[in-house]
């Protein structure tokens, strides 16, 4: 009788660890519709005008940001205390 062999592949789509709890890694804030538009008319930008993010990024896939997105990162500053940047969630 022949020896049969059987591989079983698995796929690593998910984290095995949340990103978001890393020391280094900025508080990630995914912004509501209402939020996003209030903030574009205050700075009086188009979202295509604010820095880019990949919908790949791994902060990003942690929040669950989608495409046309708006996400608020909120980084410890030594002089600031505080920076606030934001960024627009695009495809590839």
């Amino acid at each position: 009788m022949p020896t049969r062999w059987v591989l079983h592949v698995k796929r690593e789509d998910k984290q095995t660890f949340n990103v978001l709890d890393h020391v280094l890694v900025p508080r990630h804030i995914l912004l509501t519709r209402e939020e996003a538009e209030e903030l574009l008319k205050r700075y009086h930008v188009k979202p295509h005008q604010l820095p880019y993010i990949k919908v790949s990024d791994p902060a990003a896939k942690a929040i669950g940001a989608k495409p046309g997105d708006v996400v608020k990162i909120v980084r410890r500053s030594p002089t600031a205390g505080e920076a606030v940047a934001y960024r627009y969630v695009v495809e590839e």
